[in-house]
């Protein structure tokens, strides 16, 4: 089966099944595998050829920046998984939150957005686009009235990101969809941490869905991209911004995502299942104050979550006691996770917010987004789980030192 020479079967097939055919078109050679089109241009069969193509007239691959064989199989199949009309694909996370704000925001706009985002998502609306004069307002993401509250006559964006980064609130996304519009607003949802293999907010209501690809969709911290996806109407705006401005995805690194995508249910689910093992147990050692993971029945949205997701995803963050030392010292005192910022890799990774992803925060910004300096996040990977607990024994013992 080929659902690109067949799409009417993207339809009746099933996730996984999806994750593995979806978008592929072969070319004369036969090949299995994705082929990698590692060119910048196209060549035409005339000058008329060509400019049927520039012109429009005809479809077809111009040129690599906005037109690539390798990133449309990667769009089309991430479209199918997330149940959207159409994506584009970006050089990045950031790029596609970029894209999808100048597609839609001009000066004089105003943004309604969520505490409880990831760092630089927040540095981006409250320094780059002010430069530009577009407004936001940060709300609490759980406080449906909050969002209420801060609707103006000029508000044309709500941005969140659920469960959220790094202290995994979760956002009622129909409640919040019904919410913007009835006031004609677009919602957009980073759909990071949970990817459509746990969750589908244009199901529920949601506009469009960011992605950073470099997390769970590559699953194994190969390469950097992101995405969007939406109706064919909105995604065109946001392609518009992708071909005149440049942020593109290479073709090499949508053929990772692309291979990324094939085992995206398998991870997930093993990520949640392990992610959920260490939550219980982090939560009853002396040493933990408090565990964020939407896995545990003492979640605040837990049975939000339940519903909304099919499982809980593999981040969960804790606050120790100590403040920041203490929290350095469990950080170095860990041998098996690794020390970085990214997260969604098969490698468990573990950081501290506070100095890292959320270090360019204001001290008013990080309380008001709950990251206070004993918080640790944990993306939890592929490891087996009683050697992921040995690992915080010996950070709870460097922290007693």
């Amino acid at each position: 089966m080929n659902p690109q020479t067949h799409p009417d079967l993207w339809e009746e097939v099933a996730f996984d099944t999806l994750a593995v055919r979806a978008g592929m078109a072969r070319t004369q050679e036969g090949e299995h595998s994705e082929a990698m089109f590692l060119t910048s241009s196209f060549v035409f069969e005339s000058a008329a050829h060509a400019a049927a193509r520039f012109g429009g007239a005809e479809a077809g691959n111009i040129y690599s920046r906005f037109t690539n064989p390798t990133v449309r199989t990667f769009e089309q199949r991430l479209a199918a998984l997330e149940g959207g009309e159409r994506a584009v694909a970006t050089s990045s996370g950031m790029a596609a939150i970029l894209a999808t704000c100048l597609a839609f925001l001009s000066a004089g706009d105003h943004v309604v957005c969520s505490q409880a985002v990831f760092g630089t998502t927040n540095v981006l609306f409250e320094k780059y686009f002010k430069k530009l004069g577009v407004s936001t307002t940060f709300v609490s993401l759980t406080d449906i009235t909050q969002w209420q509250a801060a609707i103006l006559p000029n508000t044309k964006l709500f941005f969140l990101e659920t469960p959220s980064n790094p202290i995994c609130e979760v956002a009622d996304i129909k409640a919040l969809a019904d919410l913007a519009h009835q006031h004609g607003i677009l919602l957009a949802v980073d759909n990071c941490f949970c990817t459509p293999a746990l969750q589908k907010p244009l199901e529920l209501g949601a506009d469009l869905i960011i992605h950073s690809a470099t997390k769970y969709l590559d699953g194994q911290g190969r390469t950097l991209g992101g995405a969007v996806v939406g109706s064919h109407k909105l995604i065109e705006e946001v392609y518009g911004v992708v071909r005149t401005c440049g942020p593109s995805m290479s073709p090499f690194n949508a053929w990772v995502f692309l291979k990324g995508l094939e085992t995206l249910r398998l991870r997930m689910e093993a990520h949640s299942a392990s992610a959920l093992a260490l939550a219980t147990w982090l939560a009853q050692q002396p040493q933990v104050e408090q565990v964020n993971y939407s896995g545990l029945p003492t979640h605040p949205q837990h049975q939000l979550a339940a519903r909304q997701q099919r499982a809980f995803g593999g981040v969960l963050s804790f606050v120790v006691k100590g403040e920041r030392e203490g929290a350095w010292r469990f950080i170095d005192g860990t041998k098996i996770m690794s020390i970085t910022a990214n997260l969604g890799d098969t490698k468990t990774t573990i950081t501290h917010p506070a100095s890292t992803t959320h270090g360019r925060l204001s001290v008013e910004a990080k309380a008001s987004a709950s990251i206070s300096e004993g918080l640790i996040r944990i993306s939890v990977g592929l490891e087996d789980i009683n050697d992921l607990k040995a690992d915080c024994v010996r950070g709870f013992a460097n922290m007693a030192l």
